[in-house]
C-alpha cells in the first residue's frame, strides 16, 4: 500500500507543479510582474507549505530537532539538488536582484542561525534560539516582502505605461475589437484561469508533497531505519519535493527566473518565515550538530554566489557538481 501511495503521492506532486507554474506566469504576466517576483513570493511560499507544516508542528511538540534539521537540510538539498538538477536538465541564468540582494539576504539569514542560537544559554549549557531570535528573523522576512512588493509595484507601473494601440492589441488578442472591450474581457478570464490553475497546483504540490513524506517514511521504518535519521534526511527532502518539481517543470517550460527564485526565496522563506514562527511558538534548544550544518550551508551559499557572480549562470558541469555535493553531506550525515 505505501508503494501505491509513493507512486500516486508523485504523480500528483508532478501535475500539481506542472498546473502552479502555468498559472504563476499567467498571474504575472497579467499584471506585468517579473517571473522572478513570482518566483520569490507565491511560487517560493507555495511550495515551503509542507517545510513550515512539518517545522512548527515539530516546534508545537517539542521536536527541536526536526524543527531545525528540516530547514536546514530543506535549504541544503534545495540549494545543491534543486538547483543542481535544474542546471542539468537547462543551464540556468542569474539576474541582478538575485545576485544584490536575494542570494546574500539567504547568507545573512543563515549565517544569524548560530550567532543568534549561541547568544544565550539555557542551564544545560546547550544554545537556544529564543522568542526574541524568532521576531528578529520575522522582522526581516517583513522587510524583505516589502521591497520585493516595492519592487513588483515599480515593475507593474512600467509595464502600464508602456504604449498598448489597437495594432498591438489586434496581436495579443486577434479577435479584440477596436474599443478594448474584448481585450479587457479576455485579461481577466486570463487572471481567473491563472489563479485557478495556481491554487488547483498549489493544493496537488501540497498534498503529493505529504503522501510522499508519508509512504516514504513508513517503508523506511519497515527497513529498520533510525526515526531519527530519518527526519533529518527523508522528511527534509520530502518536503522539498515540491521546489524540485517544480522549479525543474519551470526550467523545462523556459521559465529559469522562476525556478531560480523557487529556490532562493523558499530558502530565504524556510529560515526567516518557517523557523521564526517555529521559535515564536516553543523556544528551540538547537544541537551543536545543527549548528555545524548551518555552517555547511553558509560556506554551499558562499559557493554559489562566487560562482554566479563569476559567470551569471549556472551550467551543466556545475550542476553535476552540486548533486555531488549533496550526495556527500548526505554521507556526512550517516557517518556523524
Amino acid at each position: 500500500m505505501d508503494y501505491l501511495l509513493l507512486i500516486a503521492g508523485f504523480i500528483i506532486l508532478i501535475k500539481g507543479a506542472d498546473l502552479f507554474v502555468d498559472g504563476s506566469v499567467l498571474i504575472s504576466e497579467h499584471y506585468g510582474i517579473p517571473s522572478l517576483i513570482i518566483g520569490m513570493t507565491v511560487v517560493a511560499m507555495g511550495t515551503s507549505a509542507p517545510e513550515a507544516a512539518v517545522s512548527i508542528t515539530a516546534a508545537v511538540d517539542g521536536s527541536n530537532g526536526i524543527a531545525v534539521g528540516n530547514v536546514l537540510g530543506s535549504n541544503m538539498f534545495n540549494l545543491l539538488v534543486v538547483l543542481g538538477i535544474t542546471a542539468i536538465i537547462k543551464p540556468l541564468l542569474v539576474g541582478r536582484s538575485v545576485l544584490k540582494t536575494e542570494l546574500p539576504l539567504s547568507m545573512v539569514a543563515t549565517a544569524l542561525l548560530p550567532l543568534l542560537a549561541l547568544d544565550f544559554f539555557t542551564k544545560s549549557g546547550r544554545p537556544v534560539l529564543s522568542r526574541i531570535d524568532g521576531v528578529v528573523f520575522l522582522a526581516l522576512f517583513i522587510m524583505f516582502l516589502l521591497l520585493t512588493i516595492r519592487s513588483a509595484r515599480k515593475q507593474a507601473s512600467e509595464h502600464e505605461q508602456l504604449p498598448e494601440g489597437p495594432a498591438e492589441n489586434a496581436s495579443v488578442y486577434p479577435n479584440s475589437d477596436p474599443s478594448g472591450k474584448d481585450v479587457q474581457d479576455q485579461k481577466k478570464n486570463r487572471l481567473g484561469k491563472g489563479l485557478a490553475l495556481a491554487a488547483v497546483g498549489m493544493a496537488g504540490v501540497v498534498c503529493g508533497g505529504k503522501m510522499v513524506v508519508y509512504s516514504a517514511s513508513n517503508i523506511a521504518e519497515s527497513f529498520g531505519i533510525d526515526q531519527t535519521l530519518i527526519g533529518l534526511t527523508i522528511v527534509a527532502i520530502g518536503t522539498s519535493l515540491p521546489e524540485l518539481v517544480t522549479s525543474v517543470v519551470a526550467a523545462l517550460k523556459g521559465e529559469t527566473d522562476i525556478a531560480v527564485g523557487n529556490v532562493v526565496g523558499s530558502n530565504i522563506f524556510n529560515i526567516l518565515f518557517v523557523l521564526s514562527l517555529s521559535v515564536i511558538v516553543n523556544p528551540i534548544t538547537v544541537r551543536f550538530v545543527s549548528l555545524v550544518d548551518s555552517l555547511i550551508l553558509l560556506g554551499v551559499s558562499a559557493l554559489a554566489l562566487v560562482i554566479f557572480l563569476a559567470s551569471r549562470k549556472l551550467n551543466r558541469v556545475w550542476g553535476i557538481i552540486f548533486v555531488l555535493m549533496y550526495a556527500a553531506y548526505t554521507v556526512y550525515i550517516f557517518m556523524r
